[in-house]
């Protein structure tokens, strides 16, 4: 264990990336350790509560006055920050606040700067992120501060967002078909096992300032790790099969369309994975030593990092919103009968649809409702926001009711005002769930052509009535 008292002088460090989930865990355990650590924050609300434990500065890390304020008596630095956004500039941003960073902590004589980086093959071409990744490191490294830019690839743990795709993916899906980076080698590493890394870094001589490779003991292709994870949760395999169709832009849809990941977010994680990102060296197991016990294992890594983890709760989620929807799609279908003379002798306009087009059309609408509000529905409640996972629940119910009422009120009923009605109320409740789910762009687009069928069998209801009155 690193030693964090030198004589009697309190060692210091200061920790940017406090509130990220690499950034938060390396904060923890240099307070275990001893440290007197300081973080630099814009919104110190999003801290986790530390209180008098952490002294906080709040700024950007483009702020050269904020750094050199909490950079100043520190012995390390920890930049653990990189943009993880779609925006143009991302990579000019990064080198403007590595380069400020660096300065700061050139003038401030700090002993020792540790960067978490991503691993790469040399010599490829890299994804813009990955390289403007790498060029973070460089710029550090020739700060004149001595630096590790330590290089890791896939991290697994709890709430980091590499393994939440891969277990939502692995969940959800009972395979799958993508591009070819899931033919790719990957060596993942369990978080802890990252902050022991970059912990232990800030104890490296004073002349080590180059790059290292950190990984697990496991190398992987992504379909790999999606079957081990599977199998690791008693799930049984999952086959896949790659395309050389998908392009990073549709690949970071589909992520966000089945899992929490945004695909802002989704797409720097599929641009990381489209190259072999495999440990070249263990240099810093010979210079600071491995992790007690050696890093984990996949296997290990995937039940630290789910443990208490309900991993059949979308499958629970599905089976629920299945059965309710199935339950309205058989109700229906006992009501409509749509080859009765009364339904034969009415007016209708030309631009009503056959009647063979409604049942195929009501199939794959009823199958979107399902999915969609399953993966909403799960997404709310494993991020604890059962209140509204509760509202959504609560306008589906109805939504459901009103489509199989719509069947009784037209076909049994035979009444054609209150059938339009009914119908209005349908299109606005389906309009309301589009809205609902539509924070998440992917499902949004999926379910409107639920409230846009139901909008056109409005009109339709509206049209006969008048046809026929």
């Amino acid at each position: 264990m690193t030693q964090a008292r030198l004589g009697m002088v309190t060692r210091v460090g200061m920790v940017t990336g406090a509130s990220g989930y690499v950034g938060g865990q390396v904060v923890e355990r240099l307070l275990d350790n001893g440290w007197d650590v300081r973080v630099l924050a814009r919104d110190p609300r999003k801290l986790p509560e530390w209180g008098e434990r952490v002294h906080v500065v709040q700024g950007d890390a483009s702020d050269d006055g904020a750094l050199r304020e909490a950079m100043h008596g520190a012995e390390a630095a920890w930049f653990l920050i990189h943009s993880m956004g779609s925006e143009e500039d991302f990579a000019e941003q990064d080198r403007h606040i590595a380069t400020t960073f660096a300065h700061a902590a050139k003038d401030e004589q700090v002993g020792r700067l540790v960067y978490l980086g991503g691993l790469h093959p040399e010599g490829e071409e890299l994804s813009p992120h990955l390289a403007s990744r790498v060029e973070v490191g460089e710029i550090l490294m020739a700060s004149g501060v001595p630096t590790a830019a330590i290089q890791a690839g896939v991290v697994l743990g709890d709430g980091s967002a590499s393994f939440d795709m891969l277990r939502c993916l692995s969940e959800r899906l009972p395979g799958s078909v993508g591009p070819r980076w899931l033919d790719n080698t990957i060596q993942p590493i369990h978080v802890d096992d990252v902050v022991h890394y970059l912990v232990a870094a800030a104890d490296l001589p004073a002349e080590q300032n180059r790059t290292f490779d950190v990984g697990g003991p496991d190398v992987l292709t992504y379909a790999e790790m999606m079957d081990r994870y599977a199998r690791v949760q008693h799930m049984g395999p999952r086959p896949s099969i790659t395309a050389p169709v998908w392009t990073p832009r549709l690949a970071s849809y589909w992520i966000s369309l089945v899992t929490p990941i945004e695909a802002a977010m989704a797409r720097p994680l599929i641009e990381s994975l489209h190259h072999d990102t495999v440990v070249a060296e263990r240099d810093l197991d010979e210079l600071v030593g491995p992790p007690p016990g050696g890093t984990r294992t996949f296997e290990q890594a995937v039940q630290l990092a789910s443990g208490g983890h309900d991993q059949y709760r979308f499958a629970k989620v599905l089976a629920a919103t299945s059965a309710a929807v199935g339950a309205t799609a058989a109700l229906g279908a006992v009501a409509t009968i749509p080859n009765t003379g009364w339904f034969k002798r009415l007016d209708t306009p030309a631009w009503q649809p056959s009647n063979a087009l409604f049942g195929p059309v009501w199939t794959a609408l009823y199958a979107d409702i399902t999915v969609i509000s399953a993966l909403h529905l799960t997404d709310l409640m494993e991020q604890d926001r059962t209140d509204e996972a509760r509202r959504f629940a609560a306008a589906l119910g109805p939504n459901l009711v009103l489509n199989s009422l719509w069947c009784w009120v037209f076909w049994r009923g035979r009444t054609r005002g209150p059938a339009a009605v009914v119908a209005a109320a349908l299109a606005a409740s389906s309009t309301d769930l589009v809205r609902r789910v539509g924070k998440r762009r992917e499902r949004g687009v999926l379910l409107c052509p639920y409230a846009a069928w139901t909008t056109f069998a409005t009109g339709l209801a509206a049209e006969l009535w008048r046809r026929n009155r």
